[in-house]
Protein backbone atom coordinates (compact mmCIF):
# COMPACT_ATOMS: atom_id res chain seq x y z
CA UNK A 1 0.00 0.00 0.00
CA UNK A 2 1.29 3.43 -0.89
CA UNK A 3 1.94 5.80 1.97
CA UNK A 4 3.48 9.22 2.31
CA UNK A 5 6.71 8.73 4.27
CA UNK A 6 8.05 11.70 6.19
CA UNK A 7 10.94 13.04 4.05
CA UNK A 8 14.38 13.32 5.62
CA UNK A 9 14.75 16.86 4.24
CA UNK A 10 12.67 19.82 5.43
CA UNK A 11 9.31 19.35 3.61
CA UNK A 12 9.11 23.09 2.97
CA UNK A 13 12.24 22.83 0.81
CA UNK A 14 10.96 19.96 -1.32
CA UNK A 15 8.88 20.27 -4.45
CA UNK A 16 5.79 18.06 -4.69
CA UNK A 17 7.45 15.71 -7.15
CA UNK A 18 10.62 15.48 -5.03
CA UNK A 19 8.53 14.53 -2.01
CA UNK A 20 6.72 11.79 -3.94
CA UNK A 21 9.93 10.59 -5.58
CA UNK A 22 11.90 10.28 -2.34
CA UNK A 23 9.12 8.51 -0.49
CA UNK A 24 8.36 6.04 -3.27
CA UNK A 25 12.07 5.40 -3.78
CA UNK A 26 12.52 4.37 -0.14
CA UNK A 27 9.40 2.19 -0.20
CA UNK A 28 10.67 0.29 -3.24
CA UNK A 29 14.25 -0.01 -1.94
CA UNK A 30 13.13 -1.26 1.48
CA UNK A 31 10.79 -3.85 0.04
CA UNK A 32 7.59 -2.23 1.23
CA UNK A 33 5.99 -3.20 -2.08
CA UNK A 34 5.72 -6.69 -3.51
CA UNK A 35 7.40 -7.65 -6.81
CA UNK A 36 5.24 -6.72 -9.78
CA UNK A 37 2.93 -4.51 -7.71
CA UNK A 38 1.09 -2.19 -10.12
CA UNK A 39 0.97 1.56 -9.53
CA UNK A 40 -1.18 4.23 -11.12
CA UNK A 41 -0.61 7.96 -11.33
CA UNK A 42 -4.08 8.53 -9.93
CA UNK A 43 -3.36 6.26 -6.96
CA UNK A 44 -0.02 7.94 -6.29
CA UNK A 45 -1.65 11.35 -6.49
CA UNK A 46 -4.32 10.35 -3.96
CA UNK A 47 -1.78 8.79 -1.58
CA UNK A 48 0.42 11.88 -1.53
CA UNK A 49 -2.19 14.58 -2.05
CA UNK A 50 -0.63 15.82 -5.29
CA UNK A 51 -1.78 16.33 -8.86
CA UNK A 52 -1.00 14.02 -11.76
CA UNK A 53 1.99 16.11 -12.92
CA UNK A 54 4.29 15.60 -9.89
CA UNK A 55 3.18 11.97 -9.69
CA UNK A 56 4.16 11.47 -13.35
CA UNK A 57 7.51 13.24 -12.87
CA UNK A 58 8.34 11.07 -9.85
CA UNK A 59 7.44 7.89 -11.72
CA UNK A 60 9.56 8.90 -14.71
CA UNK A 61 12.60 9.38 -12.46
CA UNK A 62 12.04 6.03 -10.75
CA UNK A 63 11.62 4.22 -14.07
CA UNK A 64 14.93 5.73 -15.22
CA UNK A 65 16.61 4.38 -12.07
CA UNK A 66 15.15 0.90 -12.45
CA UNK A 67 13.03 1.24 -9.30
CA UNK A 68 9.86 0.86 -11.39
CA UNK A 69 9.16 -0.72 -14.77
CA UNK A 70 7.08 0.76 -17.58
CA UNK A 71 5.56 -1.60 -20.13
CA UNK A 72 4.80 -0.79 -23.76
CA UNK A 73 1.14 -0.49 -22.78
CA UNK A 74 1.98 2.11 -20.12
CA UNK A 75 1.63 -0.19 -17.08
CA UNK A 76 3.82 0.89 -14.16
CA UNK A 77 4.92 -1.70 -11.61
CA UNK A 78 7.70 -2.65 -9.22
CA UNK A 79 10.41 -4.94 -10.69
CA UNK A 80 9.87 -8.69 -10.94
CA UNK A 81 13.23 -10.45 -11.12
CA UNK A 82 14.09 -13.97 -12.17
CA UNK A 83 16.93 -15.98 -10.68
CA UNK A 84 19.38 -15.08 -13.45
CA UNK A 85 18.77 -11.36 -12.98
CA UNK A 86 19.13 -11.69 -9.20
CA UNK A 87 22.45 -13.51 -9.66
CA UNK A 88 23.62 -10.78 -12.04
CA UNK A 89 22.77 -7.99 -9.60
CA UNK A 90 24.41 -9.88 -6.74
CA UNK A 91 27.58 -10.16 -8.84
CA UNK A 92 27.60 -6.40 -9.42
CA UNK A 93 27.17 -5.82 -5.69
CA UNK A 94 30.10 -8.17 -5.06
CA UNK A 95 32.30 -6.00 -7.27
CA UNK A 96 31.28 -2.58 -5.96
CA UNK A 97 30.54 -3.03 -2.27
CA UNK A 98 33.89 -4.49 -1.17
CA UNK A 99 35.56 -1.52 -2.89
CA UNK A 100 33.31 0.91 -1.03
CA UNK A 101 34.09 -0.86 2.24
CA UNK A 102 37.81 -0.70 1.53
CA UNK A 103 37.60 3.03 0.89
CA UNK A 104 35.57 3.53 4.07
CA UNK A 105 37.92 1.54 6.32
CA UNK A 106 40.44 4.37 7.01
CA UNK A 107 37.54 6.52 8.26
CA UNK A 108 35.84 3.79 10.33
CA UNK A 109 36.02 5.40 13.77
CA UNK A 110 34.59 3.91 16.97
CA UNK A 111 31.33 5.90 16.78
CA UNK A 112 30.65 4.53 13.30
CA UNK A 113 31.19 0.95 14.45
CA UNK A 114 28.91 1.54 17.46
CA UNK A 115 26.22 2.84 15.11
CA UNK A 116 26.58 -0.19 12.84
CA UNK A 117 26.35 -2.55 15.83
CA UNK A 118 23.10 -0.89 16.88
CA UNK A 119 21.69 -1.26 13.37
CA UNK A 120 22.77 -4.90 13.31
CA UNK A 121 20.94 -5.51 16.59
CA UNK A 122 17.76 -4.12 15.01
CA UNK A 123 18.41 -6.32 11.97
CA UNK A 124 18.67 -9.40 14.22
CA UNK A 125 15.42 -8.49 15.98
CA UNK A 126 13.70 -8.23 12.59
CA UNK A 127 14.82 -11.78 11.77
CA UNK A 128 13.48 -13.09 15.06
CA UNK A 129 10.15 -11.31 14.48
CA UNK A 130 9.95 -12.61 10.89
CA UNK A 131 9.65 -9.01 9.68
CA UNK A 132 11.06 -8.98 6.12
CA UNK A 133 10.50 -5.27 5.46
CA UNK A 134 12.39 -4.19 8.57
CA UNK A 135 15.04 -6.79 7.78
CA UNK A 136 15.65 -5.36 4.30
CA UNK A 137 15.60 -1.77 5.59
CA UNK A 138 18.07 -2.38 8.44
CA UNK A 139 20.29 -4.54 6.24
CA UNK A 140 20.66 -1.75 3.70
CA UNK A 141 21.06 0.84 6.47
CA UNK A 142 23.94 -1.22 7.90
CA UNK A 143 25.74 -1.21 4.56
CA UNK A 144 24.94 2.38 3.65
CA UNK A 145 26.20 3.68 7.01
CA UNK A 146 29.59 2.17 6.21
CA UNK A 147 29.68 3.15 2.55
CA UNK A 148 28.96 6.81 3.27
CA UNK A 149 32.39 6.93 4.92
CA UNK A 150 33.99 5.97 1.60
CA UNK A 151 33.21 9.45 0.26
CA UNK A 152 32.60 7.94 -3.19
CA UNK A 153 29.17 9.29 -4.13
CA UNK A 154 29.17 8.05 -7.73
CA UNK A 155 29.94 4.50 -6.68
CA UNK A 156 27.36 4.60 -3.88
CA UNK A 157 24.75 5.87 -6.34
CA UNK A 158 25.40 2.83 -8.55
CA UNK A 159 25.01 0.49 -5.58
CA UNK A 160 21.75 2.15 -4.56
CA UNK A 161 20.43 1.61 -8.09
CA UNK A 162 21.05 -2.12 -7.59
CA UNK A 163 19.31 -2.01 -4.20
CA UNK A 164 16.33 -0.34 -5.81
CA UNK A 165 15.93 -3.13 -8.33
CA UNK A 166 16.34 -5.82 -5.65
CA UNK A 167 14.14 -4.32 -2.91
CA UNK A 168 10.75 -5.93 -3.67
CA UNK A 169 12.33 -9.28 -4.54
CA UNK A 170 14.45 -9.31 -1.38
CA UNK A 171 11.33 -8.70 0.70
CA UNK A 172 9.52 -11.60 -1.01
CA UNK A 173 12.48 -13.98 -0.64
CA UNK A 174 13.03 -13.30 3.05
CA UNK A 175 9.31 -13.61 3.75
CA UNK A 176 9.27 -16.99 2.01
CA UNK A 177 12.09 -18.71 3.89
CA UNK A 178 11.07 -17.59 7.41
CA UNK A 179 14.61 -17.86 8.76
CA UNK A 180 15.22 -17.87 12.54
CA UNK A 181 18.87 -16.84 12.68
CA UNK A 182 20.55 -13.74 11.24
CA UNK A 183 23.25 -14.12 8.58
CA UNK A 184 26.74 -14.31 10.13
CA UNK A 185 28.47 -11.90 7.76
CA UNK A 186 27.55 -8.66 9.52
CA UNK A 187 29.49 -9.82 12.59
CA UNK A 188 32.47 -10.59 10.36
CA UNK A 189 32.23 -7.12 8.77
CA UNK A 190 32.23 -5.50 12.20
CA UNK A 191 35.18 -7.62 13.38
CA UNK A 192 37.19 -6.65 10.29
CA UNK A 193 36.43 -2.97 10.86
CA UNK A 194 37.56 -3.16 14.47
CA UNK A 195 40.77 -4.93 13.45
CA UNK A 196 41.48 -2.64 10.50
CA UNK A 197 41.58 -5.81 8.37
CA UNK A 198 41.06 -4.66 4.77
CA UNK A 199 41.27 -8.11 3.10
CA UNK A 200 38.96 -9.54 5.75
CA UNK A 201 36.50 -6.71 5.25
CA UNK A 202 36.43 -7.24 1.50
CA UNK A 203 35.88 -10.98 1.96
CA UNK A 204 33.07 -10.49 4.50
CA UNK A 205 31.28 -7.94 2.34
CA UNK A 206 31.55 -10.13 -0.77
CA UNK A 207 30.19 -13.12 1.15
CA UNK A 208 27.36 -11.08 2.61
CA UNK A 209 26.05 -9.85 -0.75
CA UNK A 210 26.49 -13.10 -2.69
CA UNK A 211 26.11 -16.10 -0.40
CA UNK A 212 23.02 -14.68 1.26
CA UNK A 213 21.15 -14.32 -2.01
CA UNK A 214 22.32 -17.65 -3.33
CA UNK A 215 21.16 -19.32 -0.13
CA UNK A 216 17.75 -17.72 -0.57
CA UNK A 217 17.51 -18.92 -4.17
CA UNK A 218 18.56 -22.49 -3.32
Amino acid sequence: MLRANRPQTDPAKLSAHDRVYRSLRLQVMHGEMAPGQPLTLRGIGRAFGVSMTPAREAVQRLVAEGALTLSASGRVATPELGNERIEELASIRALLEPELGSRALPRAHAALIDRMEAINAANTEAVLRHDPVTYVRTNLEFHRTLYLRAQSPAMLAMVETIWLQLGPTMRALYARIRRNTPPPHHRQILAALKAGDEPGLRLALRADVTQGLRHLLA
